[in-house]
């Protein structure tokens, strides 16, 4: 008689790590799955972050962060040294997420051992295969090797239709990232940051700021850089927050015109539960980040995406988040649009959130149920009331 089934989570970066977690944390205590976590540790320091407040131990870690990576020294790294944990592990299925070179690197290592892969995160797209750089063909390659797909939303059902995925594969799940708010976002949190704890959320309408994507580096992000100094010298109830990416292309250029202007706080990556408490604190949210476009609406805030396209335009259509590029005078004119218009500001804010209703890991959880035939019934796919 076949023992439990055992799963092998598989991921290298925070964003991953921290939509991982609630799932890692339902897979666990479901008691009918053996779990192993294996971490790439393709970004080391706020990877760690991460696992110490999920308080997640990895079986494996593969600690394959160098100075100067690139993709292909990424990518070799991950095929060389994963092939060791499947042997070792013998999993029955690998779960990855996203979009990380670790997520398509790990997938076609498990299809070279030939053991089925699960995507989380799965059917993103913009059909741009260089926008995200190199996150969109990351997904849609890991997307060929994939044998069950968990789709967020049902846009992202319909992207992996079309590209020929057979439906019985893949599940609605609404996205772990709004599971994971649930744990971290508390009304009387206590801020670790001291930059953060000094702060007048009160009195002060605080914008949240992250930009580091490689398509922004260079001129993209020296114009949001100009922009920012001019929305900070243009209101004095401003405050902003600048987490700042340890990447050197970003915070030479990010110093270098930010540095000691007024009202714009540049400090290092926060962990989790600080940056999750400072967005549901926050007036409104700039960024080119993914995750935080799934993250802000949950929360009730507006988001201006720094990026030319998303390939998560649910929000967009619900109306949370808006995609207004780099240029340095629209950047500014559209946040002057939600600081001065306070009827556009609520429409934004009071929109429904498209991306899940905290239960995207219970749905996981169930579909693998599901498919190892420890039940007759598949799961009842997330619904929000736009579909």
């Amino acid at each position: 008689m076949k023992g439990k089934y055992v799963i092998l989570t598989v991921f290298g970066t925070r964003p991953e790590a921290i939509k991982m977690a609630p799932l890692i944390k339902n897979l666990l205590t479901s008691g009918e799955f053996a779990t192993k976590v294996c971490v790439t540790a393709q970004h080391r320091e706020m990877l760690d972050q991460v696992l110490d407040i999920f308080d997640i131990k990895p079986d494996y870690d593969l600690n394959i962060m160098k100075k100067n990576q690139t993709l292909a020294c990424i990518t070799k790294m991950v095929l060389e040294n994963i092939e060791k944990v499947l042997e070792h592990s013998k999993p029955d299925i690998v779960l990855v997420h996203g979009d990380t070179t670790t997520t398509f690197a790990a997938s076609l290592a498990a299809f070279y051992a030939k053991i089925p892969v699960g995507h989380v995160e799965a059917g993103l797209r913009t059909y741009d295969k260089y926008f995200p750089f190199p996150e969109e063909m990351n997904r849609k390659l890991t997307a060929c090797i994939a044998d069950i797909h968990f789709a967020p939303t049902y846009s992202n059902y319909e992207n992996l239709l079309n590209e020929g995925i057979n439906p019985d594969a893949i599940h609605i799940t609404g996205n772990t990232a709004i599971d994971a708010l649930k744990t971290t976002v508390l009304d009387d949190y206590k801020f670790k940051n001291a930059v953060l704890k000094k702060l007048d959320f009160g009195k002060k309408r605080v914008i949240t700021v992250t930009a580091h994507r490689r398509e922004n580096l260079g001129e993209p992000l020296a114009d949001i850089c100009n922009a920012l100094k001019k929305i900070a010298m243009n209101y004095d109830d401003v405050e902003i927050v600048y987490p700042v990416h340890l990447n050197p292309a970003v915070q030479k250029p990010v110093k270098d015109i930010l540095g000691n202007t007024p009202r714009i706080n540049l400090i290092n990556p926060l962990q989790v539960q600080d940056m999750h408490n400072l967005m549901a604190r926050s007036y409104l949210v700039l960024t080119d980040s993914g995750g935080l476009q799934e993250e802000a609406p949950a929360l009730g805030k507006p988001v201006l995406v720094l990026r030319n396209e998303t390939e998560r335009p649910e929000a967009v259509k619900a109306g949370t988040v808006k995609v207004i590029g780099t240029n340095c005078e629209r950047v500014v004119s559209e946040t002057a649009v939600l600081l001065d218009n306070e009827a556009e500001y609520k429409k934004m804010a009071h929109s429904v959130n498209p991306y899940g209703d905290g239960r995207a890991s219970e749905r996981i959880v169930a579909a693998l149920r599901y498919r190892f035939g420890l039940t007759e019934n598949r799961p009842e796919p997330f619904q929000h009331a736009a579909y």
